[in-house]
């Protein structure tokens, strides 16, 4: 099925449109929009529901022309149909001019919608829109519960957003803990469950309700505990469809309970942050998520993060990435005091103090395709049974 939206002034007209179509049983109608739309509110409304074609008013023939040079350069391959009440030749050929080659008159013929309809979905077919979307997507995940991977996630998504150009996303999907409600004592009413529920209908108007906003931020908390809810497959790729549209870099704090929906999101991600400290209870189970994770081929995806770094460790960087058969592409020192004043205030480390800035270089190094990791050791498994091959790895909770 065909995804549209409509822009045209008269209402009525429009509204006669959308049973035309709709009653074809080849078009789902997004959005109906009764003006011609400046470029900001255009890219947006692209972005929030990426039409595949736009029935458009060309009552108004100079802004109608507008939007079809502006979608030229912003919504690639998105197909446009001209509507108008009458079929006044002489605006037909300013249609053709413009590039539009589907005129669509009042009434609406079935018989000439079908049609219209029958071309545009061959010309999608042969060539799909190109709408603007990010590929810079992160999950965090911990080995095992409480070895900080919120802290980390939070912290990265704030310096993430801090550069510039850089709209972030942060969705907590740890639906039975979920930390961030409670570390930056969030009071909006809306979770990840109202935006798992919503997520096929979701756009520009719903979405700015269910997150909260810190700057260039978006945070959109777990909610409230809730283990017999179930997220499907499909809710999962919709949100993160519309999520790699509307952010520069979308970022999910995961339970590290591998639960399906927490598969989906991971096929998607550029990387996937395995989060552990440097305690055998902790590398353990890194090794087994990790293993695990390679049977899924999402091997070159992982990296490892080592948090709460002391001097003394029981185990060294070097001997964790022997233990891990990995490398360790990031460690964090333990700031006690640093991560529990920021969570009394309710916000993020503060970005001038040792740690803010180490989260601020590790976030340039995630976006910057030069970021190199070391080269895995070899040995140093006494204490584990199990042996696993080589990976990329990085992450905490």
């Amino acid at each position: 099925m065909l995804r549209a939206i409509v822009i045209c002034p008269d209402l009525e007209l429009a509204k006669r449109l959308e049973a035309a179509v709709q009653a074809t049983g080849e078009v789902t109608v997004g959005r109906i929009l009764d003006r011609y739309p400046a470029g900001i509110e255009l890219v947006r409304t692209l972005r929030a529901h990426a039409p595949e074609v736009v029935f458009l008013s060309f009552e108004t023939l100079d802004k109608a022309v507008e939007v079809v040079k502006f979608m030229e350069t912003e919504a690639e391959g998105v197909q446009i149909i001209a509507i108008h009440r009458h079929l006044d030749p002489k605006l037909l050929r300013e249609t053709m001019r413009a590039g539009v080659r589907e005129f669509l008159t009042d009434p609406f013929d079935p018989q000439a919608v079908i049609e219209s309809l029958s071309t545009v979905k061959t010309l999608v077919e042969r060539k799909p829109p190109v709408l603007e979307s990010t590929s810079q997507i992160f999950a965090f995940m911990p080995s095992k519960a409480g070895v900080g991977t919120s802290t980390i996630a939070l912290n990265v998504s704030a310096a993430l957003s801090r550069r510039p150009n850089m709209r972030v996303s942060l969705s907590d999907f740890d639906l039975n803990s979920g930390m961030l409600r409670f570390m930056l004592k969030l009071q909006n009413e809306y979770s990840v469950i109202d935006a798992a529920e919503h997520a096929l209908h979701v756009d520009e108007h719903l979405w700015p309700q269910l997150v909260t906003t810190f700057g260039q931020l978006d945070v959109l908390h777990a909610g409230r505990v809730n283990p017999n809810l179930r997220i499907e497959g499909a809710q999962i790729r919709a949100l993160i469809d519309f999520m790699r549209r509307n952010y520069q870099a979308v970022c999910f704090d995961l339970s590290g309970n591998l639960e399906r929906y927490s598969l989906e999101i991971m096929q998607d991600c550029k990387r996937i942050l395995l989060v552990c400290t440097p305690e055998i209870p902790s590398l353990h189970l890194a090794r087994e998520k990790l293993h695990f994770l390679r049977t899924l081929d999402l091997d070159s995806r992982i990296s490892v993060i080592l948090n709460r770094v002391q001097k003394k460790a029981i185990f060294t960087k070097a001997q964790v990435e022997e233990i891990l058969g990995t490398p360790v592409v990031k460690t964090f020192p333990n700031d006690y005091h640093g991560v529990n004043r920021a969570l009394t205030q309710g916000t993020c480390i503060e970005a001038d103090s040792e740690m803010g800035k180490a989260f601020a270089q590790f976030a340039n190094e995630l976006v910057d395709p030069k970021a190199a990791a070391p080269d895995p050791k070899k040995k140093f498994i006494e204490f584990f049974s199990v042996q696993t091959p080589n990976a990329l790895v990085s992450s905490r909770k």
